[in-house]
């Protein structure tokens, strides 16, 4: 099993907003990165923290499970889409995603403040300076700390 964390703006679509739905596509990725990741490296019941990016305060808010192979966004081949890619080809599709489903709501939102203030994430790709990706590789250890801080409260830094 492997570990990510996926953005998603929470005014579009929130974790509770997948919460309700069971079972969402993960779409409109844009970034061949990100792409490669879902297409190359992601497996049915992989885990992921489910991270609301451009929110107040950004933060990790649940966990979720990656639940299908992967497959063709279907919005890169519609015109009324703000993901339509005219350039990408039925026969040969350029974007692809995953579906996702939830695990388990965190009991309280880790903010990304928190998160650079948790020492032993100091290597998580989230907290690199530059790492825009919406979709990123999370080790098992970071994966567990995260979850670990939502559950117990916020870690102190260390020297504090």
């Amino acid at each position: 099993m492997k570990y990510w964390l996926m953005k998603s703006e929470p005014h579009v679509y929130s974790y509770d907003d997948l919460v309700k739905d069971g079972r969402t596509l993960w779409d409109g990725v844009r970034n061949y990165q990100a792409r490669n990741f879902m297409r190359d490296a992601m497996t049915v019941g992989d885990q992921v923290l489910f991270y609301h990016s451009n929110a107040k305060p950004p933060g990790v808010a649940g966990v979720c499970e990656v639940a299908s192979e992967p497959y063709p966004d279907p919005t890169q081949f519609d015109p009324a889409s703000k993901y339509h890619d005219p350039k990408s080809d039925p026969d040969d599709p350029r974007w692809m995603l995953v579906d996702v489903t939830p695990v388990q709501a965190l009991p309280r939102l880790v903010s990304l403040e928190e998160l650079r203030g948790t020492k032993s994430l100091s290597k998580m790709a989230l907290l690199q300076r530059g790492q825009r990706l919406s979709i990123q590789p999370v080790t098992g250890a970071e994966f567990r700390t995260v979850v670990r801080v939502a559950a117990k409260g916020p870690v102190t830094p260390a020297g504090s």
